[in-house]
């Protein structure tokens, strides 16, 4: 049972409870204080020998007592071991009223019954107020929020922003008619949202989350591998990916909520959970790079369009480029709250929609009035290990799958919308990949939009808003990285609130995070699609390809052809990464 005494589900939930609440106070009953007898210590001693007072003693400590006491249940004997087990103490054995329950002097008197039912009602509803938005329970909901793969991406200083606003500068100063009598709200944190995520608005979310702007990067893969090599290629790795996929929710819904990483920790160990945070992390890093290189190019192409047009010569390299992204970059890596970053992302996703719907345009028009390109080839010998690499990259999104099942109103749902996603999105791939191959041929280039008329407006507007939409899109994938490498450099709970020194560690972290993508974006800037091939081979093989299966087998196979079916998948991921990689970095190297 679920609610049984250090039962594994018992202890889950209060690892997750654990993470919210201030050290020093328990629940547990040893803690109580009562009034009866001797008087004993109020205080309990915890497995590292400290003492702790109970949590009655905090402000609203009726209130959430129910959360305190997650913890404590997860800490008693099993129910077989209840009567043997040694307490801390010998507490007294007079009467031990419960800590939420009013004592039975009060109930006895009039209205006490129906006082205390009131009382429990109440402590219901504030708990199912919080925990019901997204979540069936206050824990899940704990597990959920903020979470990216299994990571809490709270910051805990998202209340202030990496200069103090001149709103607070005034607030310090001395009281004005105009200023208000209640101090402004600071948090942007919302607890209360609006109901639970249909089944059509996680259709929508699926979508958002994988056509990014590694879909550009399929003519060019194409062009590698040929038309019909690169058309084989995306849907066979459409298939495997979502096959692991389904391997992970099957983890999941065997050993309970969490994330990505807290499977990991759950299944192997906490050995696993830091190296697949690893993993997330250098895939973040990764794409932010290649987003940086794209977004370099396609602002060369558009300021020689534009340049050419106006019969001048234009002075800024691609180098230069990616030196000038960063007046805006450095600024928004400093952000603390994600959801600030939402209109951006909001602004990118519009942004790519614009420049999907031109490319199908322009490409069915060409090939009805001019046809195929002669150079088209179905099989390119040479390169065709790169289409690989660009495939598996542009079909990476397993860091969301798990949060975005948790946001469902059913999550049962979830398996065949996520199959007729994919099914969507392999569609739109490989239609955007074969038909820019079939119109252009061996011209094709990585920055596809370059490939169309130069001269047109229209052209030019929808290159200069796909570059925008990169490069606003660049913060949100490095928001990842950059809390994980926080957590793990200052801890979960180390803020800079009330310290100038630890914020500004942070910032310098998150400016030298930023810089280190630059330089590694100035060092890759020459061949980005042989840049983009290895990142999807070493990065995100492991995390698709090797570590679902992995668990898999730890964890839930219990038939040898469930266990052989895992062993292929973790030999073809690890066989793919090696030979992948190594291929593309000696082509890259001559």
């Amino acid at each position: 049972m679920s609610d049984t005494p250090n039962s594994q589900q018992s202890r889950r939930e209060a690892a997750i409870v654990d993470r919210h609440l201030p050290e020093g106070y328990t629940a547990a009953p040893e803690a109580v204080e009562y009034p009866f007898g001797d008087n004993t210590s109020s205080r309990s001693a915890n497995v590292t020998g400290e003492q702790e007072e109970d949590s009655l003693t905090l402000q609203g400590g009726d209130i959430h007592r129910d959360i305190f006491k997650i913890k404590a249940r997860a800490m008693q004997p099993r129910r077989a071991a209840t009567f043997s087990a040694k307490t801390a103490q010998s507490p007294n054995f007079g009467p031990r009223p419960s800590a939420n329950e009013p004592s039975a002097e009060v109930q006895q008197q009039p209205g006490g019954f129906r006082r205390q039912y009131v009382q429990r009602q109440s402590l219901q509803r504030k708990l199912s107020t919080v925990a019901t938005p997204v979540t069936r329970n206050f824990v899940s909901f704990l597990e959920l929020y903020g979470s990216f793969a299994g990571e809490d991406l709270f910051d805990e200083d998202e209340d202030e922003s990496a200069i103090d606003d001149e709103e607070e500068e005034e607030d310090r100063g001395p009281p004005t008619e105009r200023r208000p009598l209640l101090g402004r709200r600071k948090t942007t944190r919302k607890f209360a949202r609006e109901g639970d995520a249909s089944t059509t608005k996680t259709f929508f979310t699926l979508l958002k989350a994988f056509i990014g702007t590694g879909i550009m990067f399929l003519p060019k893969a194409f062009k590698n591998g040929g038309i019909l090599f690169s058309s084989i290629t995306l849907v066979s790795v459409s298939l495997i990916t979502t096959l692991c996929f389904m391997l992970l929710l099957q983890c999941r819904k065997l050993h309970g909520g969490g994330g990505y990483g807290d499977l990991g920790a759950a299944i192997v160990g906490p050995r696993l959970r830091s190296l697949i945070l690893a993993s997330i992390t250098l895939s973040q890093l990764g794409f932010v790079c290649a987003g940086i290189i794209f977004t370099a190019e396609n602002l060369l192409a558009f300021a020689n369009a534009v340049s050419w047009s106006a019969g001048r010569d234009q002075p800024l390299g691609t180098n230069a480029l990616i030196a000038l992204q960063f007046v805006v970059l450095l600024p928004m890596a400093l952000i603390r709250n994600i959801s600030k970053l939402g209109p951006a992302a909001l602004l990118a996703d519009v942004f790519i929609l614009i420049g999907l719907v031109y490319i199908w345009y322009y490409d069915i028009a060409s090939l009805a009035n001019y046809g195929i390109a002669p150079s088209v080839v179905l099989f390119n010998p040479s390169a065709f290990t790169l289409t690989i690499g660009s495939a598996i990259f542009t079909f990476e999104g397993i860091g969301l799958i798990l949060p975005i099942q948790s946001s469902m109103k059913k999550p049962e749902h979830f398996a065949p919308l996520l199959y007729i996603v994919m099914g969507i999105i392999t569609v739109i791939f490989t239609s955007i990949g074969a038909l820019c191959y079939a119109t252009f041929g061996d011209e094709t280039k990585i920055q596809i939009i370059s490939n169309f008329p130069q001269t047109s407006k229209l052209v030019n507007a929808v290159q200069f808003l796909y570059s925008l939409a990169v490069l606003v899109g660049n913060p949100v994938q490095l928001y990842p990285a950059v809390r994980i490498i926080e957590t793990y450099a200052f801890g979960e709970k180390v803020t800079g609130k009330k310290s100038a020194t630890i914020k500004w560690k942070k910032n310098a972290l998150r400016t030298g995070m930023m810089a280190l993508c630059g330089v590694i974006a100035v060092v890759g800037a020459s061949d980005l699609d042989k840049f983009v091939a290895i990142i999807g081979s070493f990065a995100c093989v492991p995390l698709v390809y090797i570590y679902p299966p992995f668990l898999h087998y730890r964890g839930v196979a219990q038939t040898w052809k469930a266990k052989a079916l895992d062993l292929l998948l973790i030999t073809v991921g690890f066989g793919a990464m090696i030979y992948t990689t190594s291929v593309t970095v000696a082509q890259w190297v001559r």
